[in-house]
């Protein structure tokens, strides 16, 4: 199972296109190997058009700013690079598998909305997908919080959370649970799956008329997982 994370900076790249990119993050999504994703900073109306594009199933959860939601869209559909995350922000997981089920959590409230996601798969693999507040205090009581969610959820069925933790050294529960992927403050954690290989930060160049930007401020990061027992009878 390959999984990634992914903070889509809002829909924006570096240095600024200039012009709304919902096309070329879909492309550069679904030219990717991956079987689920974990989005942060994701434009509410993209989920749907990401799903798609990735023959993928998809899950979203709203986050903050989304009032007038409306004008908001119009605003970042033509000045995405102005508007920035006043736009509307939301977290979205994709799957190449089916969704069996699906929870948004609110964890945070002021001083800004913080939801994560909770998603069990087909399979009984299940996932969670957070972006915490940037606040590292805040950031540190918002994942112990999580932690228990996720582990309750799971009910130790193999489990993945990751996101944009806002924390480069996160802390982890007593239970087994292994940090498989890490790039600044983008984590992946696992349990009951074995690491293959190293994480790899995918490239995300695209060429917008005549210049060539890099999707987000952020890199993609994905790892691959076998299942534990998987692992166990092939070593």
């Amino acid at each position: 199972m390959r999984v990634l994370t992914w903070n889509l900076f809002h829909g924006r790249s570096q240095p600024p296109a200039g012009r709304e990119l919902s096309a070329c993050f879909a492309e550069a999504m679904a030219s990717w190997d991956w079987d689920a994703a974990l989005l942060q900073e994701v434009p509410p109306w993209w989920p749907a058009l990401l799903g798609r594009a990735c023959r993928a199933e998809e899950r979203t959860a709203l986050t903050s700013r989304n009032f007038g939601l409306r004008l908001r869209r119009a605003a970042a559909l033509r000045w995405p690079d102005v508007i920035k995350s006043n736009g509307g922000g939301c977290n979205a997981v994709l799957a190449r598998r089916q969704i069996t089920e699906h929870h948004a959590v609110r964890l945070r409230r002021v001083p800004e909305r913080r939801v994560a996601q909770l998603v069990r798969l087909a399979d009984g693999t299940c996932l969670v997908n957070f972006h915490a507040s940037s606040r590292p205090k805040l950031a540190r009581e918002e994942l112990a919080a999580l932690w228990e969610r996720a582990t309750a959820f799971s009910a130790g069925a193999p489990l993945v959370l990751g996101g944009d933790l806002n924390l480069r050294a996160p802390s982890l529960p007593r239970n087994a649970i292994a940090h498989v992927a890490t790039r600044d403050v983008d984590h992946l954690f696992a349990r009951g799956f074995a690491q293959c290989g190293r994480a790899q930060q995918l490239d995300r160049h695209v060429e917008v008329g005549a210049r060539r930007v890099e999707l987000s401020d952020h890199p993609p990061v994905v790892i691959a997982l076998r299942a534990a027992a998987d692992a166990g009878r092939q070593a």
